[in-house]
């Protein structure tokens, strides 16, 4: 039976690794009575972490969706990984939900993932609140903490309960709200955080501030709605203190989500129909707007489709519209998901998630019914690695385990590049890369074999030349016989084709064949049929052949004009074979002749580091042929670096920028554009190229 939607609170337990989150989810979840038993990462049986993978790292990664139920309203919680490296997994998750409870470690502080997943929450409009895990460690000093939760976060962050004692002595947790007659040992003064507490919540109504600042104290229930109006408007980040295996401060976890946390009617969502915007109204009785925000392929149930349901209802048997399926897709199998259990259901409401089975036409992103959903935006996977099968004759398995891996993780990049002919897996880290390669062989049973890939270097010229080719073969019987006479100039990117093909420059124009994808351009000017027109289609076949495969390198030409401006042919021995030959050949000598140069590819970089650590960031750049281009504050002690530099030399920077930055760093990339490469490493790479020879 569906919820009303003001009873539900969809929640991410989100932060940095080792928070501690999944401990926490799996102890919420024994605590309502939504599990029975002991569920423990470190054992093996978290209800959460039930990957083989995750089992063996002791560790999520993958977000995982669990339900309870506490104080008259439905949890949805979902745990997700801490890592940097898998914060797909999060961003999808923060798509599901109205609410991000974000842990900071109480003894580690505040690490670079909990800074990301704040901002991701913040950018998203939800309900941002902390919870402090392992209070019970010795080593915690709350104050300190606090001070920078503040610092980083903002002064809107503020404590709603503190542990009494700690270590050993660790019994129970204060609430300042509502504070105890009797606070002994708690670790901060309760008294002073009860009115900064007060204060910051009643900000929200300037009638209920004036009266508090007359003497009249607002109840509790009312405190709380306050409270929940300021996490809606960010005026307000509630901190609560908690203990997870001690089973301290669990219920007042719960009751904060309970009481403050956000409904799906607190945040106003916008979808598209017909082009124009439309707001989404959480109503059974609405149309249908739902969307995919996380894809698993469960090897017992096939592929599994997390949908929240924003307005409208899900029925079983129903079809619903999509944009793959012309005719609608039947809901065949609704279910609600505990971990890696799953439960069969007959409807959803507005606010609900649940899953859908078997779906193939379904994504991560997927909109379902009439509305179309603003699509999830991911981050560009970083680092590669070419892969093929160790084993002959896994090719198709391993497309498959590729093509599975990509629909399950959109961080995941799986590529077939035609130039290097080389099969491309691209992740967010080399550590993400690791995972991958686990999941396959433990999950799918293919082994690969691994190598960096080949940059996609690009071949041009300098200057214009001219020349030609005659190809003639003889060898009894009807032979080969073409001639072809071009000219080739250099065309610089962005040229105005239009422009450029006239009769001024070249007189005895006839047609133009321009290529986007190389910024090729070639012109016949052929005249008295010097070359005959049907054997025009073979020339082009001939340059392509060559844009396609280099002169040089290898590698594939761009921003070239050629111009076939003369010829011969012979009445019985001229074919498009021939001719196709003759142009290839002439392109490749011509080519030689007109300075040849390799262009590489630029990226740019975005790179987020503690500001003691620009001065290193800036350094390792220049040895990198990088440079910076600006750089601007990122708030909490961090410095955001804008550069740009050349691909091939950070293919592994995740790796030097984590040791740089003590794992505090952390970067995105982008295709800038392709600049000429150095002479010194030009001449590097060509000494290791293999070069075509004029027979390829």
């Amino acid at each position: 039976m569906s919820k009303h939607v003001d009873d539900i609170r969809n929640i991410a337990v989100c932060g940095h690794g080792s928070a501690g989150k999944t401990s926490l989810v799996d102890h919420l979840l024994v605590k309502t009575g939504a599990v029975k038993g002991n569920p423990s990462v470190d054992d093996g049986n978290s209800v959460c972490d039930f990957d083989e993978e995750e089992k063996h790292h002791k560790h999520s990664i993958e977000a995982a969706i669990t339900h309870c139920e506490h104080a008259g309203k439905s949890f949805n919680l979902i745990d997700t990984p801490g890592y940097p490296d898998l914060i797909g997994q999060t961003i999808g998750a923060l798509r599901g939900v109205d609410n991000a409870l974000i842990a900071v470690d109480g003894h580690a502080g505040i690490k670079v993932n909990t800074r990301r997943v704040w901002k991701e929450a913040g950018e998203r409009g939800l309900g941002r609140m902390l919870v402090i895990t392992k209070i019970d460690d010795h080593s915690v000093d709350l104050p300190s903490l606090m001070e920078t939760i503040q610092e980083v976060f903002g002064p809107q962050c503020v404590l709603f309960n503190v542990p009494l004692g700690q270590g050993d002595d660790l019994k129970s947790v204060a609430s300042t709200i509502d504070p105890p007659a009797n606070a002994d040992g708690a670790v901060i003064d309760i008294s002073g955080l009860n009115e900064k507490a007060i204060e910051t919540i009643i900000e929200i109504d300037d009638t209920v501030m004036e009266k508090y600042f007359e003497g009249e104290v607002p109840p509790r229930a009312k405190l709380m709605e306050l409270a929940r109006q300021g996490l809606a408007a960010g005026s307000l980040t509630p901190v609560v203190c908690v203990s997870a295996k001690n089973d301290v401060g669990l219920t007042e976890v719960l009751d904060l989500l309970a009481d403050v946390a956000l409904p799906p009617s607190a945040i106003e969502r916008t979808a598209k129909k017909d082009g124009d915007t439309v707001t989404l109204k959480p109503d059974a009785g609405a149309p249908l707007a739902a969307q995919v925000f996380r894809t698993r392929i469960d090897p017992f149930v096939q592929k599994l489709s997390f949908i929240r349901v924003l307005s409208g209802s899900l029925k079983k048997d129903d079809t619903v519209a999509t944009p793959e399926e012309r005719k609608g897709m039947k809901v065949a199998q609704l279910l609600r998901v505990q971990g890696e259990k799953t439960e069969p259901i007959d409807s959803a409401g507005p606010g609900e998630i649940v899953a859908i089975a078997k779906a193939e036409s379904l994504h991560t992103g997927t909109s379902l019914g009439e509305l179309e959903l603003p699509p999830i935006k991911f981050p560009m996977p970083m680092v590669g690695l070419a892969v093929s099968p160790k084993s002959r004759g896994d090719e198709t398995k391993l497309s498959s385990s590729l093509h599975k891996l990509a629909e399950e993780d959109p961080t995941i990049h799986v590529d077939h590049d035609e130039e290097t002919h080389e099969t491309v897996l691209t992740g967010m880290s080399e550590l993400h890369l690791q995972l991958i390669q686990e999941r396959l062989k433990r999950r799918d049973h293919v082994e690969i074999d691994t190598h960096d890939p080949k940059i996609p270097y690009r071949e041009t010229i300098q200057q214009d030349a001219e020349g030609m080719y005659r190809h003639k073969k003889q060898s009894g019987g009807a032979g080969q016989f073409a001639e072809v006479h071009i000219r080739m100039f250099p065309l610089p990117e962005g040229t105005d084709v239009d422009e450029y093909a006239t009769k001024a420059r070249f007189p005895q124009l006839k047609h133009v064949h321009y290529h986007d994808a190389a910024n090729f351009l070639w012109v016949d000017s052929v005249v008295g049929g010097a070359i005959p027109g049907n054997f025009m289609p073979a020339i082009e076949k001939g340059f392509l052949e060559r844009v396609t495969n280099g002169v040089i390198a290898g590698c594939k030409v761009q921003d070239v004009c050629v111009e076939v401006h003369f010829g011969k042919d012979h009445p019985v021995d001229s074919n498009e074979t021939a001719f196709k030959m003759a142009a290839a050949k002439a392109f490749a000598e011509v080519f030689q002749k007109a300075r040849p140069a390799l262009l590489e590819p630029m990226v740019n970089l975005h790179i987020t580091v503690p500001a003691d650590n620009v001065g290193d960031v800036s350094s390792d750049l220049a040895g990198r042929r990088g440079q910076m281009v600006g750089m601007d504050s990122a708030g909490g002690g961090m410095t955001t670096v804008e550069a740009k530099a050349p691909l091939a030399e950070v293919t592994t920077y995740a790796r030097t920028l984590s040791s740089m930055t003590g794992g505090q760093g952390s970067y995105t990339m982008e295709f800038a554009s392709y600049e000429p490469v150095p002479g010194n490493v030009q001449a590097e790479i060509l000494s290791k190229a293999k070069v075509k020879s004029d027979e390829d």
